[in-house]
């Protein structure tokens, strides 16, 4: 007979569940075990950093600048291209030859008409001189004698007509004394015309010693020197070794801009029309002028026409030789047409809310530190001041130096914007006043000339962002 504690232990077995029929289950590995999740973490922290790093670069944009444009622009009806000559210009010379002795000018030197610039050497024409001029004294000296000589054969023939009438002499004694006074008086028309031969010899040395003086023509400038001292001037003659003309130079106040105009446009040209004349040396220098007449000739290998405009302002600064653009406009100038206005592209300006912004590049790094916008000119540049002064002249160069200090920290030496890729400053959205078209651009009323701005820009660029100079 079986105990109980026996008993009750087979029935708890029985109670027990048997899993040996049941498939086997793995266990399973945590999640930072598994490569996937790896991967995705990866790939969402190089996403980030792409993002970061993205975000501190600079978005490569198109940048232009605001430029000193002229109203004047409107009311032309035609531009062409000249030099600066001189209506009233000489290659100064000597008509005698011989060896340059002295050359009292320089390049530039203003000289008057008449005045002594240059002498050859002239000590055998001087010498000739003074020879005819002792000539000429003793034909005078022999004219007086023979004036003596006729005095005293008409006495003697007063004498001997008074003695022959009381018959104290003979008829031929008087014969005598007549023949003695008339050639005497034949003595004195001799020496007469001996000594006007003798002034004219004197006046024949004199041209020749004055030909050994160079005189100016003119007044005016001399522009170049062919010369020196010991060279052999000879006008007429291109021997080796020898030179024509000793300086070449112009009368300033008959300067011209002379231009060839294409047969098809000379329509749009007439004589006494306004123009407006800028040199290509000094950008800022605008000067009126008018048309002064049109060659009535054709070139035919070039079917152009000269055209000759002359100079209603004048500007020491203006040379001969110089390159000019004209502008031949509808109507006159007035004054405010003449000053410098900012102005800039259309594509520069933004629209947000009905108004215009434009997005001004101000130079700065990463802190963002902007450099201080210059100021724009002032309405009255230039105003009051007279013709070919500075202030009057200057607007233009005002404003590029208004605007130097500004521009100096974002732009390289050479006055470009830099390499493309290289960061040119924050993009700061400003408001701008617009006002009418002058040509291509807009004017605009607070931003100087030479501002930066960011053209066509893009949709994603957003206010202060650091941009650069895009790749073209």
């Amino acid at each position: 007979m079986s105990s109980p504690t026996a008993r009750s232990g087979e029935d708890l077995s029985k109670l027990s569940i048997d899993r040996s029929g049941l498939p086997t289950q793995r266990r399973r590995r945590p999640l930072f075990k598994r490569w996937w999740v790896w991967l995705l973490l990866a790939l969402l922290a190089a996403g980030t950093a792409a993002f970061l790093v993205q975000r501190g670069q600079p978005l490569p944009v198109e940048i232009g600048r605001v430029t000193a444009a002229y109203p004047s622009q409107a009311v032309v009806v035609l531009n062409a291209t000249g030099r600066v000559t001189a209506q009233t210009r000489a290659s100064v010379s000597s008509k005698a030859t011989g060896r340059l002795e002295w050359l009292g000018v320089v390049e530039g030197q203003r000289v008057k008409q008449g005045e002594v610039i240059a002498r050859l050497e002239n000590r055998d024409v001087a010498a000739q001189r003074d020879q005819a001029a002792a000539n000429v004294q003793a034909a005078q000296a022999n004219l007086a004698q023979g004036q003596a000589e006729l005095e005293d054969a008409r006495a003697a023939l007063k004498r001997a007509q008074e003695l022959a009438r009381k018959d104290f002499i003979s008829a031929s004694a008087v014969d005598s004394a007549e023949a003695r006074f008339n050639k005497a008086r034949a003595a004195i028309q001799t020496l007469t015309a001996q000594i006007a031969v003798a002034q004219a010899n004197l006046r024949v040395t004199e041209v020749a010693f004055d030909q050994t003086l160079i005189r100016a023509p003119f007044t005016g400038i001399v522009l170049t020197k062919s010369a020196n001292v010991g060279d052999i001037i000879t006008p007429f003659s291109s021997a080796s070794g020898t030179t024509g003309a000793v300086v070449t130079m112009a009368d300033m106040a008959t300067l011209e801009v002379e231009a060839d105009v294409s047969e098809n446009s000379i329509a749009r040209i007439a004589v006494g029309q306004p123009t407006e004349l800028q040199l290509d040396a000094f950008a800022d220098l605008r000067l009126l002028g008018s048309v002064a007449r049109i060659v009535p000739t054709v070139d035919r290998a070039k079917a152009t026409l000269l055209v000759k405009v002359r100079f209603e302002e004048t500007d020491a600064r203006v040379l001969p030789d110089m390159s000019a653009r004209i502008a031949f406009l509808s109507r006159p100038l007035s004054a405010d047409e003449r000053k410098p206005v900012a102005a800039l592209r259309p594509e520069a300006v933004v629209r947000r809310d009905g108004k215009d912004f434009v997005y001004v590049v101000q130079a700065g790094g990463k802190d963002g530190a902007p450099v201080t916008a210059a100021k724009p000119l002032p309405a009255d540049a230039g105003k009051g001041e007279p013709a070919g002064s500075d202030a009057a002249r200057g607007p233009a160069k005002a404003a590029a130096a208004a605007t130097a200090a500004a521009t100096a920290a974002a732009t390289s030496p050479d006055g470009k914007n830099g390499k493309a890729g290289e960061p040119a400053g924050r993009a700061v959205l400003t408001p701008v006043v617009l006002g009418a078209k002058v040509g291509d651009l807009l004017r605009v009323e607070n931003l100087a000339p030479g501002t930066r701005v960011v053209l066509n820009a893009p949709e994603r660029l957003g206010d202060g962002q650091l941009v650069s100079a895009q790749k073209k």
